[in-house]
């Protein structure tokens, strides 16, 4: 059968239950058996299950000992503990396993059936309330689409956006209903992008009043009223997309309390060169290379964009009455990323800590080289759940544990988002044009019009001008730029990956997070 529920269930007294096994498949189950938690873990690597029935006291391993070796990988498969025992103690090692239900031996099939009904109608519901739910709001999220005025308008909408994909995913709904979502998302993106171009340059001009927070005033915000406090850490997680904040926040919530999470406008390019140099300065690009022409590099420049991160960062400080003492790290790749938890205390030393962490946009341009890393995130929810397990087995989740036991306010934000790509716009520029997917700089580009936002004077979104005579374009939506030249190919190449630089809702709303250690 098609849609038979599939049923793991181990017990070292397995054949003392065929009556059990036989009474389970009369009602439609497929029921597959073992009779030691070592063969349980060599089946759970090849199959997965809708339902787990597990016995507890088992020789060799015990059913608590195998779930601790699953706990990462098991993901939302539903486990019905089974034992002999009634003491406490088991019961709150079952409950802090996440088990779904708890059975005392000896159990009737009937008790089994009811588990198991318990467990698939909660689903059906929950699905089916869910969509219900979405349906019912579709046309009220709409209109607040079409309505969006202004920057916390934009904040309210795209929140309510994730929250129903995430809401629609995790509730299993079906795909036509999940495929709806994603339509209202490139919607909101198509209004995101005419709020941008009518907007964005406005929010530069002299003694206006109304631009919302942006890169180079995000830590002036939040983080620097907080200092002289506390011990305070600040973690840039590179190309944190909010969903992806939310993927990860049930496990950093093992150790913080979330105190504030909210959102700022990444400034354009979002791209890594821009933001974040804008982020750790307090300035935008182009004040970047007035003020500090030794710390800035140009797109042509050789060397790294981002290396005077941590000067940049010690004169915005002072510039504000800031004159403590701080340490600045960067995890710039795997293998810096390892040297993290080495010496943890490093990051209590002074009263204030940064840690730069690349590990997500080197995950996003792996998505676009790699095969394997392209099939592992072949979609938004993939890309979501990789993000997770990548944080759940990585040194910065040991650190953010280190960190809550040692009492440091933390803050977590990033500097740009990403968007997965599909529709290609052609464009045609000299061979000095920047070579990004979402935006150019360069002169006399050539492209179709209403596809790009374009900017002919630079100075006046705060970017500086490489040339005389060249301006930026930025792609909206999930629109990429593409050279006429050898067209087919790099399309190919490049569809459905994810990139950043230009408009886009996912790109330029990125999260800031406040967050208190548990107690």
């Amino acid at each position: 059968m098609q849609n038979q529920i599939q049923i793991l269930w181990v017990d070292d007294e397995i054949e003392f239950l065929k009556s059990h096994i036989l009474f389970l498949e009369s009602k439609g189950y497929a029921i597959k058996t073992v009779n030691s938690a070592i063969d349980a873990l060599e089946i759970l690597q090849k199959q997965k299950f809708d339902i787990i029935f597990l016995d507890e006291n088992m020789p060799g391993m015990t059913g608590l000992e195998m779930l601790d070796s699953l706990r990462n990988t098991l993901d939302e498969t539903p486990v019905v503990m089974i034992t002999k025992s009634e003491e406490e103690r088991i019961m709150e090692s079952a409950l802090g396993n996440n088990i779904k239900d708890y059975l005392i031996k000896p159990v009737n099939p009937n008790q089994i059936l009811m588990a198991i009904k318990k467990i698939t109608d909660h689903r059906k519901l929950r699905s089916a309330k869910t969509t219900t739910d979405y349906q019912t709001a579709f046309r009220e999220l709409g209109t607040e689409i079409y309505d969006c005025r202004t920057s916390s308008d934009w904040y309210g909408v795209y929140k309510k956006l994730i929250w129903w994909e995430l809401a629609l995913q995790d509730s299993g709904s079906p795909e036509d209903m999940q495929e709806i979502l994603l339509m209202q998302k490139t919607t909101a993106n198509t209004e995101f992008a005419k709020f941008i171009k009518k907007n964005y340059e406005s929010w530069f001009a002299p003694k206006f009043d109304e631009r919302p927070i942006m890169s180079p005033s995000v830590l002036k915000h939040h983080v620097f009223p907080h200092l002289g406090d506390d011990k305070v850490m600040i973690i840039v997680i590179d190309n944190l997309r909010f969903d992806q904040w939310l993927a990860i926040k049930p496990a950093i919530s093992k150790h913080y309390k979330v105190e504030k999470e909210e959102m700022y406008f990444s400034i354009l390019p979002t791209a890594t060169q821009y933001a974040r140099n804008s982020l750790f300065s307090g300035l935008m690009p182009e004040g970047i290379k007035r003020t500090y022409p030794d710390l800035w590099r140009d797109e042509d420049d050789e060397g790294a964009k981002n290396e005077f991160e941590k000067d940049l960062f010690k004169n915005y400080l002072s510039r504000h009455g800031h004159k403590m003492p701080f340490y600045f790290e960067k995890a710039s790749n795997v293998k810096s990323a390892r040297k993290v938890m080495e010496n943890p205390a490093r990051f209590i030393e002074h009263s204030l800590s940064v840690l730069v962490y690349n590990f997500v946009d080197i995950l996003s341009h792996a998505r676009t080289d790699v095969d394997v890393i392209k099939e592992l995130a072949s979609s938004e929810p993939a890309y979501r759940n990789l993000t997770r397990s990548w944080y759940e087995h990585s040194p910065l989740s040991k650190l953010i544990e280190y960190l809550s036991q040692n009492k440091v306010r933390l803050f977590i934000t990033t500097d740009h988002g990403s968007i997965k790509i599909n529709n290609p716009v052609k464009i045609i520029g000299d061979r000095d044009t920047t070579t990004n997917l979402r935006y150019k700089h360069g002169k006399n580009l050539n492209y179709k019009d209403g596809k790009v936002f374009e900017v002919s004077k630079p100075e006046a979104i705060g970017l500086p001008r490489l040339n005389v005579s060249g301006n930026f374009v930025f792609a909206c939506e999930n629109d990429f730029f593409a050279y006429p030249n050898n067209y087919n190919y790099y399309v190919n190449y490049y569809k459905d990956t994810f990139q950043h630089g230009g408009v886009s809702l996912e790109e330029m709303l990125i999260p800031i997070i406040s967050l208190t250690p548990n107690k």
